[in-house]
């Protein structure tokens, strides 16, 4: 199975790392965008057009079997005109994981951290308004303009970074959130940052775990059998720092440049 997996720059490696505790006798290949990021601040437009022509360059250069967007923002922006334009493509995207928020949280109180593309974005805000009218839940939502830039830099435990954090997080302390959903793949990384600020015990939802046990059930599916070693081939568009891909995913891979 040949797996083409991107986002706008580093963050969807919290996506590769949990697909690397679950799918084995694979190639993987994966584009961080890091030309075109952040996508949260981009047009749908442009968000689109990045993701088709990394789309075409997995197919023709890999001939990928899956593709995974790891991107919330380009998932909203891009993955109905994929299916429609490659119908035998098995194609996986990544959602804010309100809905099992809602199911988790014990206080009522739901926290949301996200891109503004992705808070604004129509599935988002049709998931939201359904799951609002099956269960009383309070959602505070909040757009994180500057943090994916703050995370590629690798500036995560930075007096800003907190800063930053301490100024979108005050109201979900002070109206008693215990749930938090990582509406961006990027977000994972600063976790221990969160959890520092709100000084509580919390839930924080991300969806890496799902995606890999939904493409491990997909390829099952398909016929693939799941052993052997996964390889990972690591490409950007820009430069990338290669502290942080071992940080994410425990080993050395060195990332190629390509032009996109």
């Amino acid at each position: 199975m040949k797996i083409g997996v991107f986002d706008s720059g580093l963050g969807g490696l919290t996506v590769v790392q949990a697909l690397t505790q679950v799918i084995k006798g694979a190639e993987l290949f994966y584009i961080a965008d890091t030309k075109h990021a952040p996508y949260g601040e981009k047009s749908p437009e442009q968000i689109l057009r990045y993701s088709l022509d990394i789309t075409n360059y997995f197919l023709k250069e890999y001939q990928i079997d899956v593709l995974i967007i790891a991107c919330n923002t380009a998932t909203s922006a891009a993955i109905q005109t994929i299916r429609e334009q490659y119908p035998d493509l098995i194609v996986i995207g990544t959602e804010p994981g309100i809905k099992p928020a809602f199911e988790q949280t014990q206080t009522g109180k739901v926290g949301v951290l996200a891109t503004p593309a992705t808070l604004k974005g129509e599935k988002y805000q049709q998931l939201a308004g359904t799951l609002s009218a099956q269960k009383e839940v309070v959602l505070y939502e909040q757009a994180c303009p500057g943090l994916v830039e703050q995370i590629e830099k690798g500036e995560i435990h930075t007096d800003k970074t907190r800063e930053m954090l301490l100024s979108w997080l005050d109201p979900m302390k002070k109206n008693d959130v215990d749930t938090i959903v990582l509406g961006c793949t990027h977000y994972p990384l600063v976790s221990e940052v969160i959890e520092h600020v709100m000084e509580r015990r919390l839930t924080l939802i991300h969806t890496g775990d799902a995606i890999a046990k939904r493409l491990l059930s997909l390829g099952e599916q398909t016929g693939h059998r799941n052993e052997g070693a996964l390889k990972i081939s690591l490409f950007s568009t820009a430069n990338i720092s290669n502290e942080i891909v071992h940080n994410i995913i425990g080993r050395e891979i060195d990332a190629k440049t390509i032009n996109l």
